[in-house]
């Protein structure tokens, strides 16, 4: 057995400490598990173990040996790899090329490619995977993705893989096939860390959890032992989880209404109305054609038939998110970093891009108007900022979303569009959102939610719409239904 270990590991940045005399250990032959909300300090553990920062003070150990790394590379060299919840995987490779990308298996001065599809192909197996080495990594499906990222990973002969947050693009039925991998590895004497914010997964295939706080360790229990309560408590101390307030009802009035709306091999005759103050869930697998939809509403992808009818008006036919914001809609996209966000840009700024007709006067910009209005999402959307001039990529994942969501509320929108607003945030920064859309709600603001995370529409949500294979299947309301029975429908068993 492996055990790496730390010893009142700091790490101190300008006005934060995010790490705080931490003393933790990790073994091999089981799935650790690293909690904790966005802020807590586990990625920047994780980045002094990958060497890609190092502690202010501390030590940690691997089989008793001191380390300390200046860099990643020196970290890899040491048997220190990390899987990180973006894949860095080339599509248009085959999975071998990617496997071994910049290192390829030479005869001569040639690639031996009967050698590198061999070497892929034996590594592939020791997972307990069937992935042709040949296959072009864009068309493989999600999960077999990931296994390639994780191979790629494995073919550096690791004692210490760190996976973050590797089930978050993967579907429930591909989840499952994931977890036979890791539980391969778990034979393999390497110490496995696993980062996740879905709580519901960590029972199924963790061994240990291990959990960080305002960047101070509170402690280690075995999986088997706690609940997902009292995990909770363990990351955020007393933190009340909200069903939605029973002034969250909808009105009478149709605020929109999508006509026969269909895609090419995306989704096909979808009709929903929806209405005034209304939270609207859609349940459905990835590839069920949610996140097209919502597009199509948006204007941002064409569709080819059907109609949308806001307050009673057509929408263009060939509408465009311009159009659409004309209209009233505001769409957060499921990707907040490459579609809802400059990463770069100032939080200011990003507040204010969807609304600069608001915050200029024709072509010259009104800066007192833009600062008052992102001032004003910051306060309200309670958004935990270093400085409101600051790069948006400063903030925590859950505080990214919020500026994402204070983005479009700064347009004044009477339809609101969430994809995947939840993804990669920790229980509490979920539960925030939330809370806006429910306050919007009020305000007569109507929303349309997706979430891959079902528990969180029968949270939220007055109705749930349930999408299959890009149509239609069913309509329900949270308190005539429980979550199995909403993951059956959503897989097309109605007899569940």
């Amino acid at each position: 057995m492996s055990v790496l270990r730390t010893e009142h590991i700091v790490k101190q940045y300008p006005g934060c400490l995010a790490l705080d005399d931490v003393s933790v250990s990790f073994e091999s032959g089981k799935v650790n598990a690293l909690l904790g909300k966005n802020g807590s300090g586990k990625s920047t553990l994780v980045k002094c173990f990958s060497g890609a920062i190092q502690p202010t003070s501390g030590s940690f150990f691997l089989d008793n040996e001191k380390l300390q790394f200046n860099s990643t590379s020196e970290a890899n060299a040491k048997g220190f790899a990390t899987v990180y919840q973006e894949m860095s995987l080339v599509p248009s490779l085959t999975v071998a090329e990617n496997i071994f990308l910049g290192r390829m298996p030479k005869k001569g001065k040639m690639i031996d490619w009967k050698k590198a599809n061999e070497m892929a192909s034996q590594l592939l197996g020791k997972m307990g995977v069937e992935i042709d080495p040949k296959q072009i990594v864009s068309r493989l499906s999600m999960w077999q993705c990931q296994v390639v990222e994780i191979t790629k990973a494995m073919s550096y002969n690791p004692k210490v893989l760190m996976l973050d947050e590797p089930t978050s693009s993967l579907a429930s039925s591909e989840v499952e096939c994931l977890f036979n991998v890791i539980r391969e590895l778990k034979k393999q004497d390497i110490i496995i860390i696993y980062i996740s914010h879905k709580l519901h997964e960590v029972p199924q295939i963790t061994d240990t959890i291990t959990v960080l706080r305002d960047g101070q360790f509170i402690g280690t229990v075995k999986t088997a032992d706690v609940s997902n309560a009292q995990i909770i408590s363990m990351m955020f101390g007393e933190t009340k989880i909200r069903q939605r307030p029973e002034d969250v009802q909808a009105g009478s009035e149709v605020i929109m209404e999508v006509r026969n709306l269909s895609r090419k091999n995306k989704f096909h005759d979808i009709s929903f109305r929806l209405y005034k103050g209304e939270v609207l869930g859609i349940a459905g697998m990835l590839g069920a054609g949610r996140t097209e939809l919502l597009k199509s509403i948006f204007g941002a992808d064409p569709y080819d038939g059907g109609e949308v009818y806001v307050n009673g008006r057509k929408a263009p036919r060939h509408a465009s998110p311009i159009s659409m914001k004309k209209l009233g809609l505001g769409l957060t996209p499921e990707d907040r970093k490459k579609e809802g966000l400059f990463l770069i840009h100032s939080i200011r700024d990003n507040l204010c891009y969807a609304s600069m007709d608001k915050t200029s006067n024709g072509w010259i910009e009104n800066k007192q108007k833009r600062i008052t209005a992102a001032d004003r999402q910051v306060k309200e959307l309670d958004i935990k900022i270093p400085s409101i001039t600051a790069a948006v990529s400063s903030l925590s994942g859950g505080n990214q979303q919020k500026v994402v969501v204070g983005n479009w509320l700064n347009t004044e929108p009477s339809i609101m569009l969430y994809d995947e607003p939840s993804r990669g945030i920790d229980v509490n920064a979920k539960q925030q959102i939330f809370e806006i859309m429910w306050e919007q709600s009020r305000h007569g603001v109507s929303t349309i939610f997706v979430s891959s995370e079902l528990e969180e529409l029968l949270e939220v949500c007055n109705r749930i719409l349930i999408m299959k294979e890009g149509q239609l299947i069913g309509e329900v309301r949270p308190e005539d239904i429980n979550i199995n029975q909403l993951y059956a429908l959503s897989m097309g068993d109605e007899q569940k």
